[in-house]
């Protein structure tokens, strides 16, 4: 499996599109603090960036890196490989040089800035775990939905659409409930679909432990009530790393069943 993950991994740096999405990171972390001159209101424009855009890139470089690879791990599932260790490295390789490319392309502006001398370390750490994740659960995602469809449009068309679901279909679909439902106590409803979603479970996240009680929300205003500042970045952690677990378990039994 470490052998499959250091092939993928490689193979990914030595991409272009790596080093786009590096320079990417890179540009904007310069561009922010240049406008900005400020570590805590360049990491609140972060996490506008980040929840949004991380997944989308998560979910199709997931899916266009298993249809590509897909001649290659046929080979690799002829030799005597447990299929577990083919899939789980092929994973590992495409979310951790995504990571690395998002931690060390938003990490260098900001140290050289003066990161560690300022009050806003935790929040911009904290932001980039929450960015990993985000890298994690989507990348998972995407290749479960690869390996259920061979067809590459189909593939293709689920995963934008799961990305779209979840970052926008879902947050209308949430404010219609609370608007046509006002009547009822919706605490426990309101928690219930914070933590159904990833990408609002990361925004309430960031928001609550940048205590900027303005951009908290009536989700983020519940989580702290129920939970309070710290169990609730226990709570919300908890749930992000479930999000990471079941698309990969998900993902290592379809394997196994998959007759390819």
């Amino acid at each position: 499996m470490l052998k499959i993950l250091k092939y993928s991994f490689y193979d990914l740096m030595r991409s272009r599109w790596s080093y786009i999405y590096f320079l990417f990171y890179l540009s904007l972390g310069f561009i922010l603090l240049f406008l900005n001159n400020d570590v805590s209101k360049a990491v609140i424009t972060l996490m506008n960036i980040i929840i949004v855009l991380v997944p989308l890139i998560g979910t199709i470089f997931g899916v266009m890196y298993y249809y590509n690879s897909k001649e290659f791990t046929e080979l690799l599932l002829a030799q005597p490989i447990k299929r577990s260790s083919i899939f789980l490295g092929q994973y590992l390789g495409v979310a951790g040089s995504l990571s690395l490319s998002l931690v060390v392309g938003l990490g260098i502006p900001f140290i050289l800035y003066g990161l560690f001398r300022s009050d806003a370390i935790f929040d911009f750490t904290l932001l980039l775990i929450t960015g990993a994740f985000l890298t994690l659960i989507f990348t998972a995602l995407s290749f479960n939905i690869a390996l259920s469809n061979e067809n590459k449009i189909k593939g293709f068309g689920y995963a934008v659409l799961l990305w779209l679901f979840l970052a926008v279909i879902y947050d209308g679909l949430f404010l219609m409930s609370l608007i046509l439902f006002e009547e009822y106590p919706l605490d426990t409803f309101s928690l219930g679909a914070t933590l159904l979603n990833p990408i609002d479970l990361s925004r309430t996240l960031i928001l609550l432990k940048l205590d900027i009680s303005a951009l908290l929300g009536y989700t983020g205003a519940i989580f702290r009530r129920f939970f309070g500042t710290d169990q609730g970045l226990i709570v919300s952690l908890s749930m992000l790393l479930l999000w990471t677990v079941l698309p990969v378990w998900r993902l290592l039994y379809k394997s196994k069943k998959k007759d390819f």
